[in-house]
């Protein structure tokens, strides 16, 4: 009979600062994974919940005092020698300037440029977290010039990620839409992803491919491609399937009802929290979900919300 594993429940700190940089401490040589840089925290005692051991972590090894964190990710993973649950909170407030109180090197690095290389194989999915931002909003196909004015309102929401879900479009039209969205996105610091229902996906050179839920199941591996790589799913069997091949990030839906299926069967917030737990990548809400759920989403775990009508 397998013994039931025992994971190390450790409370993680995301802290970013205004120049989007977060904060980075390194590991002593002596210790597991010693030498790697990582996101500070420390072991969660018994009976302490997560916020209280990020508290006393945090005065502990950087001398600061935090007032405010919302979950960001949970993250279960085996080593050879130690299995690791990562409770993982972004701070949002605290006070004091932060050093390494226990001798430890600290920095703060730019976001963009941090590396799993140099991180416990287990932060990747953190580093994925930290780079993604809380809204993912999806461009449905409209006729040309429509289609550049939702653009447009899309861009004054200051979301930063917008998957092209142009599926009825021509190779030409969306040619011509790239044209124009292409260098606009690039001066917003915004990033196009392109839905791998649209013909020639994976030869349009953007920031990245989302695919379909069906296009996701029919893959065996990770596609070779540059960029961001995430999927549509609806149940546990893809969001697996998401993760064992290297999806960075996957869309959850219907999680509540819409208007344009007001029958469909939705999975609700319990459901979406239960899936959530089963799997180890950034996961956004989709349908029936507004801006304003974002802070429901992030306190149940996931990344944040995605959408059409609720970013125009």
């Amino acid at each position: 009979m397998r013994s039931k594993v025992h994971f190390l429940h450790i409370a993680v700190a995301v802290i970013k600062n205004m120049q989007q940089q977060v904060l980075i401490s390194k590991r002593k040589n002596n210790v597991h994974q010693g030498g790697l840089w990582e996101f500070p925290g420390g072991k969660i005692e018994a009976g302490e919940s997560v916020f209280s051991a990020l508290k006393r972590e945090l005065f502990e090894e950087l001398g600061i005092s935090i007032t405010a964190a919302t979950p960001l990710i949970k993250i279960k993973h085996h080593y050879q020698d130690l299995s690791v649950l990562l409770d993982v909170w972004q701070i949002n407030d605290f006070s004091g300037i932060a050093y390494g109180k226990e001798g430890q090197k600290i920095k703060w690095s730019l976001i963009n440029k941090l590396s799993i290389t140099d991180f416990p194989v287990a932060n990747k999915t953190i580093i994925t977290a930290v780079q993604l931002p809380s809204y993912y909003a999806i461009l449905d196909d409209s006729n040309e010039v429509a289609l550049f004015a939702k653009l447009e309102k899309i861009l004054n929401k200051q979301t930063q990620l917008i998957q092209l879900r142009l599926k009825n479009s021509t190779a030409q039209q969306i040619e011509q839409f790239l044209m124009q969205a292409i260098p606009l996105c690039k001066k917003h610091q915004v990033e196009l992803l392109i839905n791998s229902g649209v013909s020639n996906a994976q030869q349009i050179k953007i920031d990245g491919l989302h695919l379909t839920s069906s296009d996701l199941m029919a893959l065996k591996k990770r596609p070779m491609i540059k960029g961001w790589l995430a999927a549509s799913c609806h149940n546990l069997s893809q969001l697996q399937h998401a993760e064992n091949i290297g999806v960075d990030f996957a869309v959850l839906a219907p999680v509540l009802p819409t208007k344009t299926h007001p029958n469909a069967k939705t999975l609700g917030w319990q459901m979406f929290l239960e899936l959530l737990e089963k799997i180890n990548i950034p996961v956004f809400a989709l349908g029936g979900v507004t801006r304003s759920d974002v802070e429901k989403v992030r306190f149940l775990g996931g990344q944040g919300i995605s959408g059409i009508k609720t970013f125009l």
